[in-house]
């Protein structure tokens, strides 16, 4: 992921972050636009390894229930942020309340408050999921922040959101489960090692 160079007319008002973000998503169909600390982020679309590892991960959480009755289970949702007066992001996966659609913000993008947890899937913009996230992440009060880091084949999960980042830090290795904190709305128990092999590319 990368910022994105912004130009601007020489003459009458610039155009807000906003507009060049969603200017940039017309241009390039399938690519994830952020603004994340008044900066504009640009990835291309996810590879199959990533999407795999999103397969995989859902099961546990639609398993546990929390796809129905008071919570839900989605991809790909905007969260509008608390750090700017533009910013917003959009978790690979999110474990939401049911009442959603009631608070939504603007430009498709909802109350922090409803997110019970947010994950992500490192790409090549993995330093952008592992350090700029978690700072906003933080900031919006999410109570749970899940990583799954490709790159250094580990799962990070984050909680007790404070000031710039969480106070909690766990960090598990292939061979290890996480066990994820009931405020989610039910048990979840993830493999490690399942996640890792599911984001690497097969032969």
């Amino acid at each position: 992921m990368s910022a994105a160079a912004v130009e601007h007319p020489c003459d009458g008002e610039p155009e807000s972050l906003l507009d060049t973000a969603n200017s940039l998503m017309e241009q390039h169909p399938g690519y994830r636009v952020e603004i994340i600390g008044g900066v504009i982020t640009v990835a291309p679309s996810p590879d199959a390894p990533h999407a795999r590892v999103l397969t995989k991960i859902m099961r546990p959480f639609i398993n546990a229930d929390l796809d129905d009755g008071e919570t839900e289970v989605l991809q790909g949702i905007g969260m509008w942020l608390p750090s700017g007066p533009e910013d917003y992001a959009i978790p690979d996966l999110a474990v939401v309340d049911a009442d959603l659609d009631e608070h939504l913000v603007e430009n498709n993008c909802y109350d922090p408050a409803v997110f019970r947890l947010a994950l992500e899937v490192t790409s090549s913009n993995y330093n952008n999921d592992l350090r700029n996230k978690v700072v906003a992440y933080a900031e919006a009060k999410i109570p749970v922040y899940v990583i799954v880091d490709r790159k250094h084949g580990r799962v990070h999960v984050l909680t007790e959101p404070m000031g710039g980042g969480y106070d909690s830090h766990e960090v598990y290795a292939p061979g290890q489960t996480v066990t994820l904190p009931d405020s989610i709305g039910a048990p979840v128990t993830l493999d490690v090692d399942e996640l890792i092999r599911a984001g690497r590319p097969r032969a």
